[in-house]
């Protein structure tokens, strides 16, 4: 469920048909993978903790989504792919629109990087204790990141180079890192606020570059 590669859909491309859901912000659409636009559900390995009981809301959560699509025609629209190929998109099945229904229950968060449209649904959620709200939870991404391996060495040691160093610019790479009057270390992704005018001192294809070489994510206040 990593970075999602374009901001929002843009001129729609559309799939439909029968779907399967295969985690809780993934469906496979008549043949072809599609990711919930603008949500982020837990990873299929991830657990919430809730009254000192761990239980797998990863898990719940694809079930959650299946059930929302079982013996529905299912018709998603979008445009772009991300990192692994799959069409990111607005999803519906009959009358109800999957990205928000999930968000609303509390079986995904508003992923607010790429979009803010699932604030408002996330929030009646956390005030309602529903899904993942009545548990104790760490945010997908944070999950993921927790996942990563060790930054390794030569990389810590690169915080050492001088800012002067002239960027290291990678072609076609779209990722800012840049290091701020704070010694703080950031990446931007594009669609960020601040991106345009964020001074590269190096340029990266993956956020596990980035991260890999020593920076940060840059944090998105709403």
């Amino acid at each position: 469920m990593l970075a999602l590669a374009c901001s929002a859909p843009g001129h729609a491309q559309v799939v439909a048909g029968s779907a399967k859901a295969v985690d809780g912000d993934t469906l496979e659409v008549s043949g072809r993978r599609v990711r919930l636009f603008g949500i982020d559900a837990p990873e299929s390995d991830q657990t919430c903790q809730k009254d000192g009981a761990t239980w797998a809301c990863g898990q719940v959560a694809a079930q959650q989504l299946s059930s929302l699509i079982e013996g529905q025609h299912v018709e998603c629209r979008g445009s772009g792919v991300d990192q692994y190929g799959r069409m990111l998109a607005v999803c519906s099945a009959g009358p109800e629109e999957l990205n928000e229904v999930m968000v609303e229950q509390g079986w995904a968060v508003a992923y607010r990087q790429y979009s803010d449209n699932y604030i408002a649904a996330e929030a009646r959620a956390k005030a309602n204790h529903l899904g993942m709200w009545s548990s104790t939870f760490m945010l997908p991404s944070d999950y993921r990141h927790s996942k990563l391996p060790p930054v390794p060495a030569p990389a810590v040691a690169s915080r050492q180079r001088s800012s002067a160093q002239p960027p290291q610019w990678t072609g076609g790479c779209l990722i800012k890192g840049n290091r701020n009057r704070r010694g703080e270390w950031i990446y931007h992704l594009p669609g960020m606020p601040y991106y345009e005018q964020t001074r590269a001192e190096e340029m990266f294809c993956t956020e596990a570059q980035a991260r890999a070489a020593g920076y940060r994510r840059a944090i998105v206040r709403q």
